[in-house]
């Protein structure tokens, strides 16, 4: 599972789905709202992210987005193999994660692969353990990677017919934190820190208390 950094065009093909992502974007919730003073993204609280999914995790287990979102959780859409966008932007998650932990505040990594032909249960497994101990790896069938992709704004292509293992695949790269009863609260682009993630993210869960 090749993690390391090189330069191509899979990180100016990132950037372009991101754009087309904004076109999703919606205006933040009206009247009482607990979690305005959270709030750091105009997509904060969109009702129309997320939604249900049944996906295998990482130990071979048929799991539900139900099963998965009794916490507050931080999803990110990506896959193994990913040479250098996706091992930054987890282990930012990473930290932000043990950043949450030294206050107090259990949050779960939800690692979704978008890449089934590679990223079986196995090898989903080996990844999310080295990234964090509490990161849940996610697969399935390319049907099921779709609902989920769909329910969450997510954008990505895969190749169709792949000379070999080495291809790279395009695909958004926000992470989403999910609340229980919630639901979807916030996105995180690429270029919030770990630390402003962290602060952000305690200040929704001390809110849905």
């Amino acid at each position: 599972m090749p993690l390391s950094s090189r330069t191509i065009s899979l990180s100016a093909g990132a950037l372009v789905i991101a754009g087309l992502v904004a076109t999703y974007v919606m205006t933040r919730p009206e009247g009482d709202n607990p979690f305005a003073p959270c709030q750091s993204s105009v997509m904060a609280g969109a009702g129309a992210i997320g939604g249900p999914f049944t996906m295998m995790d990482e130990n071979g287990k048929t799991v539900t987005d139900a099963d998965l979102f009794t916490k507050p959780s931080l999803v990110y859409f990506g896959y193994t193999y990913c040479p250098d966008i996706c091992p930054v932007d987890t282990a930012r998650n990473a930290e932000a994660i043990d950043i949450l932990d030294e206050k107090g505040i259990e949050v779960t990594p939800v690692f979704i692969s978008v890449d089934p032909r590679r990223d079986t249960p196995q090898t989903l497994r080996d990844w999310t353990d080295n990234v964090h101990p509490r990161m849940i790896g996610l697969t399935g069938t390319p049907d099921q990677i779709k609902v989920a992709a769909q329910a969450y704004k997510v954008l990505y292509q895969v190749p169709e017919n792949p000379a070999d293992d080495s291809y790279t695949v395009n695909h958004t790269t926000f992470s989403y934190l999910m609340l229980p009863r919630t639901g979807f609260a916030e996105v995180f682009t690429r270029d919030v820190t770990a630390d402003k993630m962290a602060e952000t993210i305690a200040c929704y869960v001390e809110n849905a208390k």
